[in-house]
């Protein structure tokens, strides 16, 4: 349908986007990856691969639509929690920029996914003779360096203005290019900084139900890569502007990976990791890391399914009259735990979100409506923000002002039913909302790239484009 008539697709889409939210995105979207190839009807988007490096610029002006402003891009490495598939990745940037139109009405047209090919380590998609990419292993070091380089610059000239949206890169390319390219570009990483942005609206959210602020949670993550670290970044970042200094707000995450809990005296880990190596006997079991930590809020982003075990739930319900239990992995089989797995083990006391959809809980004669930590409750509407106010680059303080936004958006009969979120249904409204504190934080700190219009809320509107007929995808005079 999205091929054939988009304008009755994001009609559907936006009318029925609690229905079809997992349809467009987590968790059918890595399925449609997995089976990419299998599946390719027609293109939609724009490859760039390791051979075209010295022509990047040519192919990105090959693409028929002038007024571009937003890309997502990916290179397929570590998509959701399925790992390397390569240009079979073009699912997410696909279904992403969907989303940009169904929850914030940004234009269709202005929408360009792009997927570096730069091979696959996959051995058995290079095997498939219906593999859409490069049959070759994956490039690496200097020469991945420099195919990055030569897009982040055509793509500067090509879009001079665009916002670049990084996804699903594996964790050190991921926090790489962040660190390379944010301050060159308006660009961010959605698996790094909208990610954080939703945990953090989750712990404002949850603090608002257990009476227990940010400033006085104590954090234990389950995985220690781009997503968990960026989110203890934003945490950090939150407590700080509480007053708090940074070691003592530092000091309030702590992280488990594979090899155990992350310490001073582990000489195994990823510089990302240091800052958040604290003074502590080292530990292999996450239960024993629980009672001896004692954590207010456990947050898995490991991608490994039913890493939350009913001991480790009960260990939980033992410490917090109300413990905060959020299980971020996707796709559904990769989350730490179950929503009924986390209300049952917790006596139904667990303030949940998971990061892929379940549906409402029964037990013991209650009723719990499990919320979705989804990043398109942030992104779009950072998105929206950014080009209302034609900001020049994406700023922590911008995630931070969408995550209060968002939490702010919850209604107290929300979170009386243990949401955390609102409603799917009500995502323009709160896209609209985040692209205003947005755009203030742009102009607030001399980012932006026009005047603040007298009426920043009518600016936002008439940029969210709504599907309607004869609209035939017509983008919106004068909002470019």
């Amino acid at each position: 349908l999205q091929d054939r008539n988009e304008t009755l697709f994001y009609r559907v889409v936006v009318d029925h986007l609690a229905e079809m939210m997992p349809i467009i995105y987590t968790p059918t979207v890595g399925e449609a990856c997995r089976t990419f190839g299998h599946i390719f009807r027609r293109p939609r988007g724009l490859y760039v691969t390791a051979e075209d490096r010295g022509r990047v610029r040519q192919i990105l002006s090959n693409w028929p639509e002038p007024d571009v402003r937003v890309i997502v891009v990916t290179d397929g490495e570590r998509i959701l929690g399925l790992g390397d598939v390569g240009a079979n990745g073009m699912g997410i940037p696909i279904g992403k920029l969907s989303l940009y139109t169904a929850c914030a009405g940004i234009h269709p047209a202005g929408c360009l996914p792009v997927t570096l090919d730069v091979g696959t380590d996959n051995t058995a998609l290079r095997a498939d003779p219906l593999y859409i990419g490069l049959p070759r292993p994956r490039v690496h070091g200097e020469e991945y360096a420099a195919l990055l380089d030569e897009f982040v610059t055509a793509v500067d000239q090509v879009f001079p203005g665009v916002l670049l949206q990084f996804e699903d890169f594996a964790t050190d390319n991921a926090l790489g290019l962040l660190a390379r390219y944010r301050d060159r570009l308006c660009s961010f990483n959605d698996d790094v900084q909208g990610t954080a942005a939703v945990a953090l609206a989750g712990l404002y959210s949850a603090g608002r139900i257990t009476g227990v602020p940010l400033t006085r949670q104590r954090i234990l993550f389950l995985g220690a890569g781009s997503a968990a670290t960026g989110i203890a970044d934003l945490v950090v970042g939150a407590v700080r502007a509480e007053g708090q200094s940074e070691a003592e707000a530092r000091d309030r995450c702590w992280f488990f990976d594979s090899r155990g809990l992350v310490v001073e005296s582990r000489t195994d880990l990823a510089d990302y990791k240091r800052p958040y190596a604290h003074p502590h006997p080292p530990m292999t079991s996450l239960l024993e890391a629980i009672r001896a930590l004692r954590p207010t809020a456990l947050l898995g982003l490991s991608t490994q399914g039913g890493a939350f075990t009913a001991p480790v739930l009960e260990a939980m319900a033992e410490l917090n009259e109300r413990p905060v239990v959020f299980a971020l992995s996707n796709p559904t089989a990769n989350s730490e735990c179950t929503a009924e797995e986390a209300y049952r083990h917790t006596g139904g006391r667990a303030v949940f979100a998971s990061g892929s959809p379940f549906d409402p809980v029964l037990l013991e004669g209650r009723r719990f409506l499990p919320g979705q930590g989804n990043n398109a409750y942030i992104f779009p509407g950072l998105g929206l923000g950014v080009l209302v106010s034609r900001a020049r680059r994406v700023t922590d303080s911008m995630f931070q002002a969408a995550a209060r936004t968002l939490a702010g958006a919850v209604s107290e009969s929300a979170l009386n039913q243990g949401l955390l979120y609102p409603p799917l249904q009500e995502i323009r409204r709160v896209s609209e909302l985040i692209a205003r504190a947005v755009a203030e934080i742009a102009w607030r700190e001399g980012l932006a790239g026009v005047p603040r219009p007298s009426d920043l809320v009518a600016a936002i509107r008439a940029l969210m484009w709504d599907p309607q007929y004869p609209d035939l995808l017509e983008p919106p005079r004068g909002s470019s």
